[in-house]
């Protein structure tokens, strides 16, 4: 039909050239961006499936650094429970050293001296290992470490780590400043060389180790030179916001805390290493006695060391097996999300020819129009 209002021919080139332009520039941002969805219109279905994935893929990779970080602690763990068993063997030495008359009371004394000192340290080291901040050889417990990207049971772990701080910390006193100048005093139970006392105001801890020098005279003395070193390294510390630390100088028991703001104290007792070994060696049934304290320490020592060692070891393989699964994970995300580039560059060259030969064909349509005029001639 031979007509001039409506070229049909064009509308079909024009129509043909806006589906064509539609699929160039979906080939021409797929090939940009590397994916082959940008959008939910491009796969809804491929898009929820992708974002899933890359949860999965997320809460992987997090996981693996979980189970490195839970490797790290352990291992820091291990290697100060590694420096305690040295010290427990070089005690044992001394030990089966002192156990003999060879000795006269002067030697024994200087072996003890040395016996104490390393049972103070193993309780230092209880109390001093930290791991990012936080304590955990003060029997503080269990461990768990998130290795899996879900919320399941089984996907943590507990490790249990010993303790080699002394024995469970005892309250010395509790005390709660609300308003204005508040002044409270702590009052100290009788000390023993090794004991840990650890104070703590307003969230923030100062540990002071009962050492040789406070346990001279006595029980008032000790007291005293124990509440004057607590109140001296509580100032030092820096931990005092608007709170003073001093010692009564009646030569009482006391430590007192006086605040201009509010604030709460709080300090505790703990055995120090006598937890992990105690007694002396001052005599040769003494030593008899340590030798067996002392190799039941070792062994106690040694069954942690174990168990560090197995949680190590499964920690590396779970690392391991995450890696594998991320990285499975992520093949799979890739083949529906990511742009298939041979796929997608000849798309993009099939688009242009098309689009070029519609431009001849819609110029042919208008073309086509002019023979009507032949027609009024």
């Amino acid at each position: 039909m031979s007509v001039i209002n409506t070229n049909v021919s064009s509308l079909i080139a024009q129509n043909a050239l806006t589906g064509n332009a539609r699929a160039s520039n979906t080939a021409m941002q797929q090939l940009s961006t590397g994916l082959r969805i940008n959008g939910a219109k491009d796969d809804a279905a491929g898009l929820a499936i992708a974002s899933r994935m890359t949860s999965q893929i997320k809460g992987l990779d997090q996981a693996v650094r979980n189970a490195n970080d839970a490797i790290s602690m352990l291992q820091t763990a291990d290697g100060a429970m590694s420096n305690v068993n040295d010290m427990l063997q070089r005690m044992r030495e001394l030990s089966v050293q002192a156990a003999s008359d060879t000795n006269v009371g002067a030697d024994r004394t200087a072996l003890n001296n040395e016996f104490q000192a390393l049972a103070s340290e193993i309780g230092r080291v209880g109390l001093t290992t930290q791991w990012n901040g936080q304590n955990i050889l003060d029997g503080t417990g269990n461990f768990t470490f998130q290795i899996g990207a879900n919320d399941s049971n089984n996907e943590r772990m507990t490790v249990a780590v010993g303790s080699v701080a002394g024995a469970a910390p005892a309250d010395v006193a509790l005390t709660v400043g609300n308003t204005g100048l508040v002044q409270t005093s702590a009052a100290l139970t009788t000390p023993a060389l090794g004991n840990v006392y650890t104070t703590t105001v307003n969230g923030k801890s100062f540990n002071y180790q009962v050492t040789a020098a406070d346990m001279t005279g006595d029980d008032a003395a000790k007291k005293k030179a124990v509440a004057a070193n607590i109140a001296a390294g509580l100032t030092a510390s820096g931990i005092l916001t608007g709170t003073t630390a001093v010692a009564t100088s009646d030569g009482t028991d006391k430590v007192v805390l006086t605040g201009t703001v509010p604030f709460s104290a709080k300090i505790t007792k703990s055995a120090g290493g006598t937890s992990v070994v105690g007694g002396d060696i001052s005599t040769a049934g003494a030593a008899q006695t340590a030798i067996t304290a002392v190799s039941t320490a070792v062994g106690t020592v040694n069954a942690t060391r174990s168990t560090l060692g197995a949680g190590i070891n499964r920690l590396t393989y779970a690392a391991d097996n995450l890696s594998n699964i991320s990285q499975n994970a992520s093949a799979s995300r890739s083949r529906v999300q990511d742009t298939d580039y041979a796929k997608a560059s000849t798309e993009l060259a099939r688009t242009q020819i098309i689009a070029q030969a519609a431009t001849a064909m819609l110029a042919q349509a208008n073309q086509s129009q002019q023979s009507v005029l032949a027609l009024l001639k």
